[in-house]
């Protein structure tokens, strides 16, 4: 289950950045190193068999150059090539982003979801932040009563690292709170504007026609 989670999530941080723009092999494997190895390890090796299973789905399709010099080709082939995203991958990659349910939440999916959050719907940035918060609240309701628990019995080193545990995800819901609120904020300004966009679109009934003021 978990490498299928991962799979998932790498599938996502592909397409995400193929559609920021077409690129070699070597230039997305940086890209992914900075993105996903902020939320977990990322193995190389995972990449190329990802690419594969895209190229075979129609999501994504090779550009190989012309090479004058057939050894030089085959030498040069994957350092050359560029993987770019097909219109089914733009519609998977929104098929994907529209997805706000637990894997979205879960430490390496959330960080992924909230790179590509600039191509995300408002309603489904907001279930996601408000999913990850209630995670990492449910982590908090643990650590506390673990140390809780244990803070008579672990020495001061043990405690302070448990601590430190716990002030990390403080902090982090602390952040999740100022995120969901200027998003509910946005989205407030957003429906109130187009009500009034509405309403100066609609007739006033109550203004007389022309004519009628001399009848």
């Amino acid at each position: 289950m978990g490498g299928r989670k991962g799979a998932g999530v790498l599938e996502l941080a592909v397409l995400g950045l193929l559609h920021e723009s077409p690129m070699h092999g070597y230039e997305l494997r940086k890209r992914l190193n900075a993105l996903l190895g902020m939320f977990r390890a990322f193995s190389y090796g995972s990449l190329y068999p990802c690419l594969k299973q895209l190229l075979a789905k129609g999501l994504i399709v090779e550009d190989r150059p012309e090479e004058p010099n057939t050894a030089l080709a085959l030498q040069s082939r994957r350092s050359k090539i560029v993987y770019k995203l097909t219109a089914d991958g733009k519609e998977r990659l929104q098929q994907l982003l529209t997805e706000a349910g637990p894997a979205a939440w879960e430490d390496e999916g959330f960080g992924v979801h909230f790179a590509f959050f600039s191509h995300t719907r408002a309603d489904v940035r907001l279930r996601i932040l408000e999913g990850r918060r209630s995670r990492l609240e449910e982590r908090l309701d643990r650590l506390r009563a673990a140390l809780a628990r244990t803070r008579e019995r672990v020495d001061s080193y043990t405690l302070e690292l448990q601590n430190h545990g716990l002030e990390s995800v403080e902090r982090e819901v602390r952040w999740l709170n100022e995120l969901i609120g200027r998003e509910r904020a946005e989205q407030e300004q957003e429906q109130a504007q187009s009500r009034a966009d509405r309403a100066d679109k609609t007739p006033n009934k109550s203004q007389d026609t022309p004519g009628e003021q001399d009848r």
